[in-house]
């Protein structure tokens, strides 16, 4: 079996700028980063399922030379979850906006007071 080495090199690209993108601070840039991550699977997936093929659907009588449609009905699976997923932290996005004014988010006071008490301790006791 022989993969596309562009197509591979492409996967890898999206899948290493939609990480970037989902580890920053605003809100907007974690939506692409989702985007692109899921874009980058779908691609993946596709390219994992086998070379092309005939229709996977026809008369049943030769088999051999259609192409896998587990690998189609996943990506068209996980085309609506990525669109899910990104109407969900649109309208998160759009709530955070109203709120604070800024599509930043902020580091919880919280978090920060547990990480300055534990870098206070001794870490030899």
């Amino acid at each position: 079996m022989s993969a596309n080495l562009t197509l591979l090199v492409l996967i890898g690209v999206l899948t290493a700028c939609g990480v970037y993108l989902i580890l920053e601070r605003a809100v907007s840039k974690m939506l692409l980063g989702m985007i692109l991550f899921g874009n980058a699977v779908n691609l993946l997936i596709l390219t994992v399922g086998g070379p092309d093929g005939e229709p996977p659907i026809g008369d049943g009588e030769d088999a051999e030379g259609m192409a896998d449609p587990l690998a189609q009905a996943m990506v068209l699976t996980a085309i609506v979850i990525t669109m899910g997923l990104a109407a969900f932290v649109l309208s998160l996005a759009y709530r955070s906006y109203m709120l604070t004014t800024t599509d930043d988010v902020q580091n919880d006071p919280g978090d920060a007071e547990v990480a300055t008490q534990r870098d206070r301790e001794d870490p030899e006791d």
